[in-house]
C-alpha cells in the first residue's frame, strides 16, 4: 500500500483498541484521503486473511471506527513523535 500510494511509515504502534500510525505523504494527499485509504485497504486485507475469526468476534460490525485523529509534525521533531508512539504509557 505504501509503495502504491507513496506513503512512508515512520512509526507504528498497535494497541488492542487503537492504532498509532505516523507516516509521511506528499502534500497532494489530503489527510482524510490518507486515513480513508489506510483504513479501507487494511480492513479488506484483514477480512481476506482472517474472515472466520472476524465474523465470529465482530458480529457483522466493521473493523474500524469512523473517527480518527490527525496531527501534523509542525515544529515537533520526527524523533519526538516516534518516541511518543513507541511509549507504552499512552496505551
Amino acid at each position: 500500500m505504501c509503495n502504491e500510494y507513496d506513503y512512508e511509515i515512520l512509526s507504528l504502534h498497535i494497541s488492542p483498541d487503537h492504532v498509532h500510525l505516523f507516516l509521511s505523504a506528499h502534500p497532494k494527499h489530503a489527510p482524510s484521503e490518507i486515513v480513508r485509504t489506510v483504513k479501507s485497504i487494511t480492513a479488506r486485507e484483514m477480512w481476506e486473511q482472517h474472515e472466520p475469526y472476524l465474523e465470529r468476534y465482530l458480529w457483522g460490525g466493521g473493523s474500524w471506527e469512523r473517527s480518527y485523529y490527525i496531527g501534523t509534525a509542525g515544529t515537533v521533531s520526527t524523533d519526538t513523535i516516534e518516541r511518543y508512539i513507541e511509549r507504552t504509557e499512552h496505551v
